[in-house]
């Protein structure tokens, strides 16, 4: 890669040609501060916190768009620069509330640390105009509050670039510059799949996940209620982040005795029913090949995913794999079979489920998820959500010992269940159990590396027990429309597909610790490999639980029972 020569704060640098300033500066150990900046997003030089002087320039430069060049010389902390990002900052506080001790962001909130960063201390403009929005909270999952809109236009960045959804847009001029989804709409009233990635980039509390932790608490401390949690799988390689620990660490254990210890009743992994997803959707696929079935089979375990094509592919609804996401069998198993063997009254149950997702609040409220006759998972909360309990009770979780999770009857996952973490595992752990069935024998080879890593989409051709089978796996919603118009237009090859709404899967959901960053997920997505090198059960159909749950009570894969309440329906959605 060609490389040129330039002077930053009279260190002389050698970079890679193209790259900007503000790569160039980090890249020598030099900070430079942001806020519209995201390194997952295309620059747009929107807050000018990032401006420096460059010898030559008729003004200040914003750094985040402004290439290098052999020869250079900039400098980023003047007193000219200096002054002129105070500034900046300050009339960014001019216009922001100052409830920061009650906002849900605070600690979190880069408007917050970057106004400490620069020295401001004290609100030099008050006492004028400010703007004043209505919040819309009109939906379950996620909460726009406009009043603290920088308008950085992260969101907007990410829901039209990456999720390619263009819910956001900026709209009005001047003072009066706002967000807006289409004629100033509430999510709840607009092609909104509830993602959620506009809230995990927002560097305020602009959008953020609607806050359930008060239910939860509720719940928990009503002596009637038998109050159930289940743990999705990149939750483990992703709670350490929120409390201070490196992204990557494998923190199952600990999560395990920090909810034992809020005063949950029992603490179940979600890994035992992303098992159950693939004895289900493995099947089915089999089915689909062998009888001449509906081809691609895509999977359905993305909320995010699923609202998507319910709104913009409603004519494609049938490729879809009918079984639900590993919550919503969790939710059925723990209201039926569980709620039996336990001898407890399903109405006294508040299964509670801990996801990375902010549209698995919305999923649980789909009538289609009532199989066993109350709604099956009763509260969503996300990673964030978690943590904010923590830390509410005062736990030190560094410190906690190790527990293993609930067994009773239901807990136990295989390491196939803990890569429906990241993209590329739901398709890896089916073709594990697929293999086995279709060659009758269990095969030794099982890491299907083909289909791993985060690149938006990933097709490959494997073969499975000797068999060709083709396959693709998109992460991002942007990637999956690519996908679903090709079938559309009939001119996709494929058997099999797995898409996750939100890019990297499940450890960049939209609940997720932030910051979150390309650059932490290969971290999360790393944790959660070498938890399956080190599993001695890492295929989903030799997980003796699944087996027992057959046996004992479903029957076998599709059949009557497992169908009624392990598969679910999809409709047009029209707002």
């Amino acid at each position: 890669m060609e490389s040129i020569t330039l002077t930053i704060n009279g260190m002389t640098v050698t970079v890679p040609k193209g790259i900007t300033i503000l790569e160039a500066a980090r890249m020598s150990g030099i900070y430079i501060p942001t806020l519209c900046y995201h390194p997952d997003l295309k620059p747009e030089g929107a807050c000018r916190l990032c401006i420096c002087e460059v010898s030559g320039a008729k003004g200040l430069v914003a750094s985040c768009c402004y290439p290098v060049a052999e020869g250079m010389v900039v400098k980023t902390n003047t007193s000219k620069v200096r002054a002129a990002r105070r500034m900046v900052m300050e009339l960014l506080l001019a216009n922001h509330p100052q409830d920061c001790l009650s906002c849900q962001k605070n600690g979190d909130c880069e408007l917050q640390k970057m106004a400490a960063d620069l020295g401001v201390r004290t609100r030099r403009f008050d006492g004028g105009e400010m703007k004043a929005h209505t919040i819309d909270d009109s939906n379950p999952c996620l909460v726009r509050d406009q009043d603290k809109c920088i308008l950085c236009g992260r969101c907007i960045r990410m829901c039209r670039d990456v999720q390619k959804m263009n819910v956001y847009s900026y709209a009005r001029r001047g003072f009066d510059s706002m967000v807006s989804t289409a004629f100033e709409q509430d999510l709840s009233n607009v092609a909104c799949t509830y993602c959620g990635q506009c809230a995990s980039v927002c560097p305020t509390a602009a959008i953020r996940e609607k806050d359930d932790t008060e239910r939860v608490w509720d719940a928990i401390h009503d002596p009637d209620k038998v109050v159930v949690c289940q743990i999705a799988p990149a939750v483990r390689v992703s709670l350490g982040e929120e409390l201070g620990m490196e992204p990557g660490s494998i923190v199952t254990g600990k999560m395990v005795s920090a909810l034992k210890s809020l005063g949950f009743d029992r603490v179940f992994d979600t890994d035992f029913s992303a098992d159950l997803t693939i004895m289900e959707e493995g099947h089915e696929f089999l089915q689909r090949v062998q009888n001449g079935g509906v081809l691609p089979m895509i999977t359905s375990c993305s909320p995010g995913w699923v609202n998507m094509c319910e709104l913009k592919y409603p004519d494609l609804l049938e490729h879809l794999s009918t079984a639900k996401s590993p919550q919503g069998m969790f939710g059925s198993i723990i209201k039926t079979y569980w709620a039996e063997k336990a001898g407890v009254d399903p109405a006294n149950i508040v299964s509670v489920s801990i996801m990375p997702c902010t549209a698995k609040k919305a999923e649980c409220l789909r009538p289609q998820l009532r199989a066993s006759g109350y709604q099956d998972v009763d509260i969503s909360i996300t990673t964030r959500e978690l943590g904010r309990m923590l830390r509410e009770d005062g736990l030190s979780f560094e410190s906690l010992p190790d527990s293993d999770f609930d067994d009773p009857l239901v807990g136990l996952g295989s390491s196939a269940g803990v890569i429906f973490g990241t993209s590329g595992g739901v398709m890896e752990a089916a073709l594990r159990t697929v293999a086995d069935i279709v060659a009758g024998e269990e095969l030794k080879d099982i890491e299907y590396t083909a289909v791993r890593g985060l690149y938006q989409t990933k097709e490959a051709t494997v073969y499975v027990a000797g068999h060709k089978v083709r396959i693709a796996v998109c992460n991002s919603l942007g990637a999956a429309q690519q996908i679903m118009d090709r079938i559309r237009a009939g001119n996709a090859e494929y058997d099999f597909i797995e898409i996750m709404a939100c890019p990297g899967g499940c450890i960049g959901g939209g609940g997720q610790p932030v910051p979150t960053s390309m650059a932490i997920k290969k971290k999360r997505m790393e944790a959660l490999y070498r938890i399956d090198d080190a599993s001695r059960l890492r295929k989903s159909h030799d997980n003796p639980q699944i087996q027992a749950l057959y046996q004992n009570w479903l029957g076998e894969p599709l059949g009557e029972k497992a169908h009624k309440l392990l598969h679910t329906t999809y409709s047009r959605q029209v707002r």
